[in-house]
């Protein structure tokens, strides 16, 4: 028994010890198989869950090295229970796999014919399945390959891939490392995900996710389809591609609302794919019809439905998903791993800092209280309204206004949930505001006009959470959110953590309404963050008035 900073208990709950100094090692080493559910001060508690067993499991860290990490840092002795339980649900993984018959098709085999028997006998999985080989072995509708994936997972016993994968239509692509250098957790992560074949790689944001999608486009060779979430993030990529990559402008193509264009890579925006038109997914067949040797999905856990819907038939391809954040408040984290394939690579967010690849960054949360008639109005309010009510208090708008005017030299975002709200602080702070409705060319214009420091401040709705490049900007302050989304969260810390030209740190600060629901999400926002190793430090509205941040 050792004075370890970790408590390992029998109902798969893990409990670290912040204060201890060996708290920061231990975290890091078990980032690939738990995940963070409370993180006060000085206690975190960890899970232990099937999903994070497996995903660590594909990673190519097998039950031996989870149970020797918790024997290693564990205060006391570690309940025999749980590390029996830990080695069998990770033996799970990988006992039923997909495999190419040349005679048969594509076939369901395994080593232990009692879990076989075990699952053709459940109601959704018996009509995915064709006929019987022999006692190890039954075919499979080649059609129903991630179907029969999805209702594995939920059966508990999740499939390894093994069928393979079509070639698709061979298209010469290479990296130009003529003024820049490939970083290695880059080629770490395009190998890991190129020798499993298909899956999902997470890096923080502001680390380069787009350059590990164009060295696995170097590894295929082939033609490539980028799902990115909307028409500035497609351009972003098509920039990136041109000056990274050999492929010229003639072999990029964009397929969004603006222009439908289909080349050798084609980058499509999640919008146009899921548009429905007479009650059918027009461009969903734009999947089916070409010979894609490739599919990335960028910002992996926003998926849409109808996209899963259809990855589900189209195992053949190689699919990569890219993600700082691989959880969804929906719980649909299950899909994205039998779908587009379990996490391949995943590198902790300080680890990359430390590096000096993102810039080191300081999250403040900034209380504010309400006035007495702001909150009567709360109290009366309905419940669905209050967060509404909470989150966009005249309040907020004078920390906001403080904030702004002491960070006047630095660059600024200031983004938000409701657009009210961001009307309102953009006329009063008198600068230029992103939101939904701006036009495409209108936001890249204000986006390359910040970039280059001629605007200092920006105000932005969700529309900048995700794939926007301000390498410079070293301020956020966030006003409003999408209730408790953790993904949000980190998505906008990511908005400032490019490394900066001056090798400056960058500031977060989020403000909160005290005694409120907007209180309450904040703590489950922050969640993700506190497993990444980042602290939120809090203080009072009133500090900010008066100078003492």
């Amino acid at each position: 028994m050792t004075d370890g900073p970790l408590i390992v208990q029998s109902d798969k709950t893990l409990l670290l010890d912040i204060d201890h100094p060996g708290s920061v090692e231990c975290r890091r080493a078990i980032a690939p198989f738990a995940e963070l559910e409370r993180s006060p001060e000085h206690i975190h508690t960890y899970r232990l869950t099937n999903l994070g067993l497996w995903n660590a499991r594909a990673a190519g860290h097998d039950a031996e090295q989870v149970i020797d990490t918790l024997i290693k840092y564990s205060r006391y002795a570690v309940p025999h229970a749980l590390l029996v339980d830990i080695a069998e649900t990770m033996s799970r993984y990988g006992r039923l796999r997909l495999e190419a018959d040349p005679v048969h098709g594509l076939i369901l085999i395994t080593n232990d014919s009692a879990v076989l028997e075990e699952v053709i006998r459940a109601k959704k999985i018996a009509p995915l399945l064709g006929v019987r080989i022999d006692k190890e072995t039954i075919a499979v509708h080649p059609s129903q390959r991630g179907a029969i994936k999805q209702s594995l997972l939920r059966l508990g016993w999740p499939a390894e891939d093994f069928a393979g994968y079509v070639d698709g239509q061979a298209h010469e692509i290479a990296l130009t490392q003529k003024d820049w250098k490939i970083r290695p957790y880059q080629e770490l992560a395009a190998e890991g995900f190129w020798h499993g074949g298909s899956g999902v790689v997470v890096l923080p944001c502001g680390a380069g996710k787009t350059i590990v999608g164009a060295a696995a486009m170097a590894h295929a060779k082939a033609t490539t389809l980028i799902l990115v979430t909307n028409t500035v993030a497609a351009r972003q990529w098509r920039d990136e591609l041109l000056k990274r990559t050999t492929l010229n402008e003639d072999e990029i193509g964009e397929y969004s609302g603006a222009k439908k264009e289909i080349r050798p890579v084609t980058i499509a925006t999640y919008q146009v794919m899921t548009k429905k038109k007479n009650g059918v997914y027009a461009h969903l067949d734009l999947f089916d019809t070409h010979d894609w040797g490739l599919i990335i999905y960028d910002e992996v856990h926003l998926l849409p439905a109808p996209i899963f819907r259809f990855t589900a038939d189209i195992q053949s391809r190689r699919r990569l998903g890219l993600t700082a954040t691989l959880v969804r408040e929906d719980g649909m984290e299950g899909e994205v791993f039998s779908l587009i394939g379990p996490k391949r690579f995943d590198v902790p967010w300080k680890e990359i800092e430390a590096q000096g690849y993102i810039a080191p960054a300081e999250c403040v949360e900034v209380r504010v209280n309400l006035t007495e008639t702001e909150r009567m109005l709360y109290a009366t309010a309905e419940p669905e309204e209050r967060y509404r009510y909470c989150s966009t208090t005249a309040t907020k708008r004078k920390v906001v206004e403080a904030l702004v005017e002491r960070h006047k030299d630095d660059q600024v975002l200031v983004i938000g949930q409701y657009i009210s709200q961001l009307d309102e602080l953009s006329e009063v702070l008198k600068v230029p505001l992103i939101k939904g409705d701006t036009p495409v060319k209108e936001r890249e214009r204000l986006f390359a006009m910040f970039r280059t420091g001629e605007i200092k401040c920006l105000v932005v709705s969700k529309v900048a959470n995700f794939s926007i490049d301000l390498p410079d900007a070293t301020i956020a302050i966030q006003v409003s959110g999408a209730f408790g989304s953790r993904q949000e969260e980190a998505q906008r810390l990511g908005r400032i953590l490019r490394p900066k030209s001056d090798g400056r740190g960058a500031t977060f600060y989020s403000v909160v309404s005290r005694d409120t629901v907007d209180q309450d999400f904040a703590q489950n926002r922050q969640r993700f963050l506190a497993e990444q190793g980042y602290s939120y430090r809090i203080i009072d509205a009133d500090d900010v008035f008066q100078g003492k941040i």
